[in-house]
């Protein structure tokens, strides 16, 4: 198993790399470092000076992927060579940017240095540590995204066996079609609809606004709920049909000629035999519990994660975006290892090589 793992990791390195390439180039295409400068300074008329100052000072003045060209006049400096002018030393300066600084001096690879060493650096918006922001709103995150995981993994397992117990019966029936309207109907649909009738009118939950502590309780409430209604539908059909092929199976017919109760088949045999899609579909969760839910964050008004990689995109605050971008692609990978680590657990058949 160890040289499994070690394999897998190796094969993350082109996949985090691969989306780290995109968002970087993507970003740089639609905002220069002129207009990023701009955005930094914040005024509206902005001397050309200052704009090559704030330019320079963040590296943005170098190119892209290769660094083809040197500086002459700089390597005069160095040199202190007087007398010689700057268009002579050309050949000396090209000379000594060939190698490894044709690559590593460049905007790319100083951005990816920073990523694989976690040095986020600071906020193009309001200059606080990105590390200390990615840390403060794992918390809010945590806090929203544990429950609707775990309520939501008992509730539509509890669900979907029900169902199986009595399939193809109506309430089987009337279970797939309510699944079928809640899986059709938009969370922003939940999201308005919950703020409006059980919050506004209702006085049922806070509106908006967030509260550190226990205090977080009473306002995450009715995100939690939603997220639990609109996540209920597609995860109760897909663990249904999982439990009726089960219940299809030769071993299903044995344990019923044994003279086992539908209840012990379907608790003891079928739910252990289905933990494989489970596990899948769950371990594959986990990674999204740290970075939070965009939309719930944002209309709650809840300090996550999620919510600060909004306003990220608002601000075109690149690297903030990046690094969550960054985390997102490392969890990803991890959660994908995970669950393949996880089938040798429930299944001794399953071997990793």
């Amino acid at each position: 198993m160890t040289a499994y793992v070690i394999r897998r990791m190796l094969y993350t390195v082109p996949l985090v790399l691969g989306v780290c390439l995109i968002t970087f180039f993507l970003f740089e295409w639609m905002f220069t470092p002129r207009l990023r400068a701009i955005r930094m300074l914040g005024e509206k008329h902005v001397a050309e000076e200052r704009i090559q100052e704030v330019i320079q000072a963040h590296g943005w003045d170098k190119p892209l992927f290769l660094n083809l060209k040197a500086d002459a006049l700089a390597v005069a400096n160095q040199l202190d060579l007087a007398g010689l002018k700057a268009k002579a030393l050309l050949p000396a300066a090209n000379a000594g940017f060939q190698g490894h600084r044709v690559i590593t001096d460049t905007r790319f690879s100083q951005h990816m240095a920073r990523l694989l060493l976690f040095r986020f650096g600071r906020s193009e918006k309001t200059n606080e540590p990105i590390g200390r922001k990615i840390l403060n709103g794992m918390v809010p995150s945590l806090t929203l995204m544990v429950p609707i995981f775990f309520a939501g993994l008992f509730v539509s397992i509890s669900l979907a066996l029900v169902v199986a117990y009595f399939r193809a019966t109506y309430l089987d029936l009337g279970v797939v079609i309510v699944c079928v309207c809640f899986m059709s109907v938009s969370i922003l649909v939940y999201i308005i609809g919950g703020q409006y009738v059980l919050a506004r009118h209702m006085k049922l939950f806070p509106v908006y606004g967030y509260a550190p502590g226990v205090h977080s309780i009473r306002f995450l409430l009715l995100p939690v709920l939603i997220a639990l209604l609109k996540g209920l539908g597609g995860d109760v059909r897909f663990y249904r049909t999982i439990m009726l092929e089960e219940v299809s199976r030769d071993y299903v017919r044995t344990a019923r000629a044994k003279g086992l109760t539908e209840r012990v088949i379907l608790f003891k045999h079928v739910l252990k035999n289905a933990m494989i899609p489970i596990l899948t579909r769950t371990v594959l969760q986990i990674p999204f519990l740290f970075m939070g839910s965009l939309l719930l964050e944002r209309f709650f008004g809840i300090p996550g994660l999620g919510n600060m990689t909004i306003e990220a995109i608002e601000s075109a605050d690149f690297p903030v975006l990046s690094a969550m971008v960054y985390l997102g692609a490392l969890l990803f990978a991890l959660g994908n290892l995970a669950t393949d680590i996880s089938y040798t657990l429930v299944d001794p058949r399953v071997r990793l090589r």
